[in-house]
This record gives structure tokens, sequence and C-alpha cells, in this order.
């Protein structure tokens, strides 16, 4: 894994521009700009908010009450839509950019990287926002914080993993746009992000092993509730995600030799 990551800091420059430009050609020419990065998540919020504790009357913590839901649903939905931003359009990444496949000098790897360094650069945004609303309303901010870059570390390289096997089968199956986006949707509802975990059934319990699920619960813990993460579930997590991050650079290497008999 350090290896890897060793070779992709030697593209560093290529990916910061690439980034930068895409954070920046994203709201390009729009009235409001980068603020689209806060309306957008704060909008859906304020939906979820009202559908599920306005109506269903779904509640997190001792406390409930709409600004308690709206707080915990917050957390997890920064950490879930940079994760499935990403996923998402890693699918076309390569063929977006074809013209970059026949450049046999262009580490092609980079492009999957720099879509999941720009949806971490959203929720690092949104996570400043979130610490302000858990300052202003709760009066406190919890040391457990500094936690917070371990966390997003081991979802970037979780990210990065699956956009390099998404974006190798995204140029040989056209059609993996459509089943990603499908995929996404079930695994968004099967993660705890509008609902604490203690609402889930005993025999439905298995659906917290998904990743996101545990690094939701981890970012609440650590950012709203002041305490400490479950550790064995993020060293079991940590183990899988590394198995994913090796897996993923693998399996691209090895699909983009032919990539450009087909893009």
């Amino acid at each position: 894994m350090l290896l890897i990551i060793k070779s992709l800091l030697r593209h560093g420059s290529i990916i910061k521009s690439y980034v930068r430009r895409d954070f920046t050609g994203r709201y390009k020419g729009s009235i409001l700009g980068s603020f689209w990065t806060v309306i957008n998540p704060l909008v859906i919020l304020g939906i979820y908010t009202f559908v599920f504790s306005g109506i269903l009357k779904i509640r997190f913590g001792n406390e409930g009450g709409l600004l308690n839901f709206a707080i915990y649903t917050f957390c997890g939905m920064i950490a879930w839509t940079a994760f499935s931003d990403a996923v998402s359009r890693s699918a076309t990444i390569i063929s977006e950019n074809a013209n970059l496949v026949k450049k046999v000098v262009f580490p092609l790897e980079t492009l999957p990287v720099y879509v999941a360094l720009s949806g971490l650069f959203t929720q690092i945004i949104g996570s400043i926002i979130l610490v302000i609303i858990v300052l202003i309303t709760k009066l406190q901010l919890h040391w457990t914080l500094i936690f917070l870059p371990l966390l997003m570390s081991l979802q970037l390289l979780l990210t990065i993993g699956l956009s390099w096997f998404i974006a190798s089968l995204g140029v040989f199956i056209k059609d993996i746009s459509h089943i990603i986006g499908l995929v996404l949707l079930a695994w968004m509802f099967l993660t705890p992000i509008m609902y604490p975990e203690s609402m889930v059934p005993e025999k439905f319990k298995f659906i917290l092993l998904n990743p996101l699920a545990t690094l939701v619960s981890s970012y609440r813990l650590i950012i709203i509730e002041g305490q400490l993460p479950d550790f064995v579930r993020l060293i079991v997590l940590s183990f899988f995600i590394i198995a994913i991050f090796c897996a993923g650079y693998g399996f691209f290497g090895k699909a983009k030799t032919a990539f450009s008999d087909v893009v």
C-alpha cells in the first residue's frame, strides 16, 4: 500500500491540478458558484428531516427532536455523499478522458484518485460546518475530533480502491454506470444514515458489516457524542480497506493495457 501511495505522490502535481479544475469547473458560470457545495446537502437534509423525523418520528440519541435528527443525519450524509459521488463518477471517468488514454506517459490511475479527492474536499467543508453546528447547539467541542483525519483517510483509501475497479469495468461494460447507480441507492438505505444502528432488527444486523456503516457510526461518535470509536471494528475495517485499495490498483493496472483498444 505504501508503495502505491508513493507512486501516486510522484504524480501529485497532476492530481492537484485536476482536483482544482474539477472543483472550480463544476459550478463555473453559476450565480452561487461553489456555495452549491453547501446548499445541495442542506436542502436534501431538510427534506430527509421533515420526512424521517417529522413524519416517521425517527429519533437519534436521548434528546430526540428535529434538530438532533438533522445533526446526526448530516454527519452521515457528508460522508456518504463524498463516497457515492466519487464512485458513481468513476464509472465514466476513463471514457470522458479518452484523449489521455492514447498518451502512454499519462498516469491514468490518477483519474479516479482526483475524483475521490474532490469528494473529500467537499466532505471537509461539510465537516467544518457540522463541527460549528455541534459547537453552537451543544456548546462544546470533543477531543475525539483528533480521530477525524484517520477516519477520512480510511474512507479515501476505500473510495479510491473501489473507484479503480469501477473505472476499469466502465471501459468494457457501458451499463456499469446504471448498475452502480442502483447499487449505491440500495447501499445508502442499508447504511444507518437516516436511522440509528439501534433500529436495525437483530436478524438484519449483518447490514452493519458494510464499511460505510462502520465509518458513519465512528464519525457520529467522535464528532457529536465525544466518544471513542469501536477500534475493533476499525481495525477489521482497515485490513479490508487496504486489501480493496491494493487489489483495485492491481486490477486497474492490468486492465488499462487494453483501454486503448476499446475507448
